[in-house]
């Protein structure tokens, strides 16, 4: 619409994805000088008071000169809002520009890019020709009449014709004639009185008005020099509110950096727990096989001379798996309730030392090794501290008759 109303540069709704003040004052001040040229608005926005009358002043225009009401916030906004309330009057101009579409059509394109369009003076012709199509309808209508009766009237007519002058009635017709062109002049001349009486108590008006409007000047004038009483305390508390934001984004920061951090460890024992549940399930996996194994090699050997020794091996090897299980499973249920640290590598126990000593030594010795084991195998599992003590498998050498 603006550049078939013929503004000098390209505009499009990117230049108003962000406040842009500058061209919606400018859009303003083009389509206001289009409507009418002689109007009066200052362009100046430099400051935001100027700003403000110029928008105050455009939506006055609007509003009394085309009756275009007009947001002032919005226009104020200089953004997307403000194009709404733009085409308001865009489209009023455009409106008006199609309906003479057939004149501008034969205008060449120097006087079509030099268009004015001056409303004001349209509504007075309007006026005008409203009035004249009422007398021209009253008059015909008259004129119908009268030349329905122009039979009778022709003869009344030849009648007065030809009967002869007197001088006396034209005397009185002349004297009457007189008479009224005087009253007329008459009044025409209390009329100019009266306007003269009129431009005298306009002028009077003016000049109170000017001084009203020079005392008004003088009251804002001073009313902008005087500071506002509480100014002071309001920029303490304006640089308080800064100090305070910032202090808020700092801790607001610290606390989102801690809330990762917490997530990040959060994982981290996440995985180190799922690692040590395999760790865990491979070690009874392992176990489970040999104690298969063990139960298969025990069931191949029937030597009446190692019997003793058999049932020894066996019971050590059953005190093995009863010490592996009890292990796992106090493992298993302390992962659940707590926190297990430790290492998945143990140190040298008890019994790889005894697994080389001779079969007189494990007689002796037997019950003194199991309550040692029984000892080894228990694992200290609590909320304070807790500990994981991996156990590698025990050495199936226990004699010299090996199986």
């Amino acid at each position: 619409m603006m550049r078939a109303l013929g503004y000098p540069r390209l505009i499009s709704m990117e230049n108003f994805h962000t406040p842009n003040f500058m061209l919606v004052s400018e859009v303003l001040l083009w389509l206001v000088k289009r409507y009418e040229p002689q109007t009066d608005i200052p362009g100046d926005v430099e400051t935001e008071q100027d700003r403000v009358f110029f928008i105050k002043a455009v939506a006055q225009f609007m509003a009394t000169k085309a009756h275009i009401k007009l947001n002032t916030k919005k226009l104020y906004q200089a953004d997307g809002y403000a194009v709404k309330e733009l085409l308001k009057v865009t489209s009023v101009l455009y409106r008006a520009m199609n309906t003479q579409g057939g004149e501008r059509a034969d205008l060449p394109e120097e006087d079509s890019s030099k268009f004015k369009f001056d409303l004001g003076s349209k509504i007075a012709d309007l006026k005008a020709a409203r009035q004249l199509a009422s007398e021209i309808t009253s008059k015909g209508a008259v004129l119908y009449d009268l030349l329905g009766k122009e039979v009778e009237l022709r003869e009344a007519r030849t009648e007065s014709i030809a009967r002869p002058l007197e001088i006396n009635e034209a005397e009185k017709v002349m004297k009457i004639a007189i008479n009224s062109v005087m009253e007329e002049v008459q009044k025409t001349k209390d009329m100019l009185n009266s306007v003269a009486l009129d431009e005298a108590n306009f002028e009077a008006k003016i000049e109170k008005r000017k001084l009203e409007l020079e005392r008004s000047q003088k009251r804002l004038q001073t009313l902008q020099s005087v500071r506002p009483a509480f100014m002071d305390e309001y920029e303490k508390i304006e640089e308080q509110l800064q100090k305070q934001y910032s202090t808020y984004l700092e801790k607001f920061r610290n606390l989102t950096y801690m809330e990762q951090l917490l997530d990040d460890h959060r994982r981290t024992e996440q995985e180190m727990f799922e690692e040590t549940a395999n760790m865990l399930r491979l070690i009874q996996n392992r176990l489970k096989e040999e104690e298969q194994h063990l139960l298969k090699s025990g069931s191949n050997d029937d030597s009446d001379i190692d019997i003793q020794e058999d049932e020894r091996s066996d019971s050590e090897g059953d005190l093995q798996i009863m010490r592996h299980r009890i292990s796992t499973d106090a493992l298993l249920q302390g992962r659940v309730g707590t926190r297990i640290m430790g290492s998945m590598q143990g140190g040298d126990t008890e019994e790889d030392e005894d697994s080389g000593d001779s079969e007189i030594d494990l007689d002796e010795d037997e019950e003194e090794e199991e309550e040692d084991d029984l000892e080894d195998d228990s694992m200290e599992i609590s909320p304070g501290k807790s500990s994981l003590r991996a156990r590698k498998p025990e050495p199936l050498e226990q004699s010299d008759n090996d199986f």
